[in-house]
């Protein structure tokens, strides 16, 4: 097992809801008897964040407070040579498709990177690497668009373990087809990032983002908890984390 990566998702789960505002609701469990007013405070505060970030409508704000790309739109690919899927994650051992398969993060950028191609023309990469013992994503990603979209994939870079990487490996796969201007999909609350690390890789990089937000009030069930919206406000919490660490990364050199 590769210890820093382990480490990296531990650190993150432990940090991000929902185990982040609970460990302090445990905390504040643990010291209210002999510090009232602090273990009260995290208590309130830990069951306060995971209500506020489970609202619908809180999920949509952050998403849009993290989303600057335009929409995009066909005429922007005039000049592209190439698009490039982004994986977002496997399913392990699904028993229905007798083996790993992609989650939902990766079915939506699959789906939008073969839209994509089919009104464009324009051959694929697909970028992910080895998620459990088996197929890498990218190879997943590559069957799923063969055989249900009936796409075919040009390249395939498998062996990332995060955004950095895909950039750093996509360009290698591409570089020697010449490609420089890329249209790169991935999902809208993390396409800054992305597309900042593919153009320090080196590319000119058109963003096609999917499951961009509507930050619109439509009923009151957007202000009722629900579990889609808590895994939604995790992930933008995640980007700006991610986002701090770039920054820092970027100062470093």
């Amino acid at each position: 097992m590769d210890l820093l990566p382990f480490l990296k998702t531990l650190l993150v789960g432990l940090v991000l809801p929902p185990m982040g505002p609970l460990l302090l609701v445990v905390a504040g469990l643990l010291i209210v008897r002999r510090l009232t007013r602090l273990g009260n405070a995290l208590v309130w505060f830990g069951v306060s964040a995971m209500l506020v970030l489970s609202m619908p409508i809180v999920a949509t704000g952050l998403t849009s407070f993290m989303d600057d790309a335009p929409l995009f739109e066909p005429q922007f690919a005039a000049t592209a040579q190439a698009i490039v899927v982004l994986g977002g994650g496997m399913r392990r051992a699904a028993p229905e498709y007798g083996g790993d398969t992609l989650n939902c993060l990766s079915l939506e950028r699959v789906r939008y990177g073969a839209r994509i191609a089919e009104r464009t023309g324009l051959p694929m990469l697909v970028s992910g690497g080895y998620g459990f013992e088996g197929s890498s994503e990218a190879v997943i990603m590559r069957e799923v668009l063969e055989r249900e979209f009936k796409i075919s994939v040009r390249w395939i870079e498998d062996r990332s373990r995060n955004t950095h990487e895909n950039a750093v490996l996509s360009a290698r796969a591409l570089r020697g087809s010449g490609v420089q201007r890329i249209i790169l999909v991935s999902h809208a609350v993390d396409i800054h990032r992305a597309r900042s690390e593919f153009e320090k890789a080196g590319f000119e990089v058109i963003p096609a983002a999917t499951v961009i937000p509507r930050l619109q009030f439509d009923s009151y069930k957007e202000l009722i908890p629900d579990a889609s919206a808590l895994q939604a406000s995790s992930l933008v919490l995640y980007e700006l984390l991610a986002n701090v660490a770039y920054g820092a990364n970027l100062h470093t050199k």
